[in-house]
């Protein structure tokens, strides 16, 4: 089995269900490592902790890999044992206030109460934001967001601070979410990605290469409904991806098919975003346009070649 870190259940990103299974695009990336070492996408047994003690978790042993919204800094990276892999969803900080408050701007919030999930870059990056605009704020803290959410909800503070597609994620679970409205400031840079703990290269580099695989996936056309129509493919890049030239499977210790395992159960980069975080979905985070689509349709999501 593979130890697959997310978080609490978010929508989204890390949904639990009634019958206990889990869904999201976070959760993807552990049943897309899972079809690559396996070929099978549910070998995980999934493990929900809180941001404060998520990478204990990981470090500890606990965790094969952690997929959830975490940001990559440059302490977590250099002094806490963890090696992040890769980006695959570039965020950033807002705040989400009542419809009716009257605020219409961050730099409206000078001497409210912030609600902020403790054991985060939000927590340090929201101190910044105000000292940084000589403003003042009484934070509201918990290390459970489901704690947190209630508490704006119920009002007991008067903005609630997250990455920006948290907030989103929270607010489409809201009883109305229209009553509530992201403020247009986005105040910190959240490159998000998988991690592991230091010390193997090879684990590090199966991780890496799974992610780079579907968005090089998404790049050539390759989805979960034509890969096996696309393994007689003539194009080289198709051929060393899915494995029939080259030997990238090899390489990372897997079958040289690896990548059509893992296609086959969790599609491209853009079937993962669209079938949980898209424009046609509660949450209805744009890719159009952002940082997140594709290198060669304006945005960064980029991955090295498969050669």
């Amino acid at each position: 089995m593979l130890n697959c870190q997310v978080g609490l259940p978010t929508p989204g990103f890390y949904s639990l269900a009634e019958d206990g299974t889990w869904s999201g695009a976070d959760v993807d990336l552990c049943r897309a490592v899972s079809a690559a070492i396996f070929g099978d996408p549910d070998m995980v047994e999934y493990q929900s902790v809180t941001s404060a003690v998520r990478f204990t978790a990981l470090s500890n042993g606990e965790s094969d890999m952690l997929s959830r919204t975490t940001t990559w800094t440059a302490v977590r990276d250099t002094q806490l044992g963890l090696d992040f892999t890769t980006v695959n969803f570039y965020d950033g900080q807002g705040f989400l206030v009542p419809a009716d408050s009257g605020i219409t701007s961050a730099l409206d919030l000078d001497g409210a109460t912030i609600c902020v999930l403790t054991g985060t870059t939000t927590e340090l990056n929201l101190a910044d934001y105000f000292r940084a605009n000589g403003m003042t704020f009484t934070p509201v803290t918990n290390e459970n967001v489901n704690v947190l959410v209630e508490t704006y909800l119920g009002g007991g503070c008067d903005a609630y601070t997250n990455d920006k597609s948290g907030l989103a994620a929270r607010r489409s679970a809201f009883p109305d979410p229209s009553a509530h409205v992201l403020l247009p400031e986005t105040v910190s840079k959240e490159p998000l990605g998988p991690v592991v703990r230091q010390g193997d290269d090879a684990w590090a580099n199966l991780v890496r290469w799974t992610v780079f695989g579907i968005i090089n996936a998404e790049e050539l056309g390759v989805t979960s409904a034509n890969v096996m129509e696309m393994t007689a493919s003539a194009d080289p890049n198709i051929a060393r991806l899915l494995g029939t030239e080259g030997n990238i499977g090899e390489g990372l210790g897997v079958s040289p098919d690896f990548m059509v395992n893992v296609i086959s159960a969790v599609g491209n980069y853009g079937e993962i975003y669209e079938r949980h975080i898209g424009e046609n979905t509660p949450i209805g985070i744009p890719r159009a346009g952002t940082l997140n689509a594709l290198w060669n349709n304006g945005g960064i999501i980029y991955a090295p070649p498969f050669r």
